[in-house]
């Protein structure tokens, strides 16, 4: 098949559309072709906006944009997610009219003309795709994930202004925008978050006009969803910090989740080693807190660190350096729980609990620093 696209037809206005990518190469060509055969009174820019494939993604579009002016790649190193993404395409779009739809195949080109449509015809910020307007089809979700995508827009519904509550949506991929209207609020839009337009809607606290087309929601050409657990995280962080008031850091969030499992990592494995092994508090607490320490650490890196995450030996250097930094909580998590335990009460669990809390704050902000890097 040739990767040639042809027509450079001149439009009047001016429409962007931006396509992130991650080994998206089997989909992509088919997409760009569809987009650019879209038609209509578009001056028509196309940004590609790849993490750094390694599937040849971004070789084949540099190769095709050689021969068409209207797209344009833009190749991230060090840099991934796809809020993120999406918000650097925005940012260094050339229009005011924004397109933003995946680029796996499940959402249909021709939708754009209907967004474009109804942006423009009744004076909208921003119109969304949804696959849950009653003239909506699903053709690309098992039942498993609708219902999934469901329960995950109830709780979206909960914690977002009432301005918001006529979506159906809010997990939407699928944008079409005003950026003269969005662009302060874009500004604003944290790129860890979940969800792009989830993150524009919480930061907009209601003030933009947005209404809904529906979707013809089609199965994936080729290779498979992103959706993993990462995501499903992210979903709840975001949750967290729009109950929060967005007054909490985001990894804050995260890391505190992350140091409660390792808290009960820590209670568990006093407890096995006091009743299994038979030793005593003192001797078994050391213990139980460096393998809480180390949980903590591989969760924070798979999790909140996702985006710096360390691999094979950096991964083994980063844990000695996490436990190296945690020396000095550790040492006062130990000290004040056995203190606890010989002087104020006689009780495993409340012991432990004064010291882990003691030390939550210092982890987090000298791992942050020293172990992945970040301020």
């Amino acid at each position: 098949m040739s990767n040639q696209i042809e027509g450079n037809k001149e439009y009047s206005e001016q429409l962007s559309v931006v396509l992130p990518t991650y080994n998206e190469r089997d989909n992509i060509l088919p997409i760009l072709r569809k987009i650019l055969s879209l038609g209509g009174d578009f001056d028509l820019e196309i940004l590609v906006i790849d993490d750094n494939s390694t599937d040849g993604t971004p070789e084949l579009v540099k190769e095709i944009s050689m021969n068409e002016r209207r797209i344009r790649l833009i190749r991230r190193l060090g840099r991934s997610g796809l809020a993120s993404a999406i918000k650097e395409g925005i940012l260094d779009s050339s229009s005011n009219l924004i397109a933003i739809m995946d680029s796996d195949g499940q959402h249909e080109p021709i939708a754009i003309l209907n967004a474009v449509r109804k942006l423009t015809d009744e004076g909208l910020d921003l119109v969304s795709g949804s696959r849950f307007l009653g003239n909506s089809e699903i053709y690309g979700l098992s039942q498993a994930r609708t219902d999934g995508s469901s329960i995950a827009n109830n709780f979206a519904r909960f914690s977002l202004p009432k301005a918001h509550g006529h979506l159906t949506d809010y997990m939407s991929g699928f944008l079409v925008m005003n950026l003269n209207s969005c662009m302060p609020f874009i500004y604003k839009v944290d790129v860890n978050g979940f969800k792009f337009l989830y993150e524009l809607l919480a930061v907009s606290k209601g003030k933009l006009k947005i209404k809904e087309i529906p979707l013809k929601f089609q199965p994936r050409n080729y290779g498979s969803s992103k959706l993993d657990l990462a995501i499903f995280w992210d979903f709840l962080i975001s949750l967290l910090h729009t109950f929060s008031l967005r007054l909490i850091p985001r990894r804050a969030i995260s890391f505190g989740l992350v140091g409660a499992t390792g808290v009960l990592v820590q209670l568990i494995s006093t407890h096995i080693l006091m009743t299994s092994i038979r030793l005593d508090f003192v001797e078994a607490l050391p213990i139980s807190v460096v393998i809480a320490a180390t949980s903590n650490y591989i969760i924070n890196n798979a999790l909140t660190f996702r985006a710096q995450r360390l691999k094979r030996w950096k991964l083994i250097r980063g844990l000695l350096k996490f436990l190296l930094v945690a020396s000095l909580p550790v040492i006062a998590n130990v000290g004040l729980a056995t203190t606890f335990y010989s002087m104020i009460a006689n009780n495993a669990i409340w012991a432990q609990l004064s010291g882990i809390f003691v030390v939550f704050i210092w982890n987090y902000a000298a791992s942050s620093r020293f172990v992945w890097n970040t301020p």
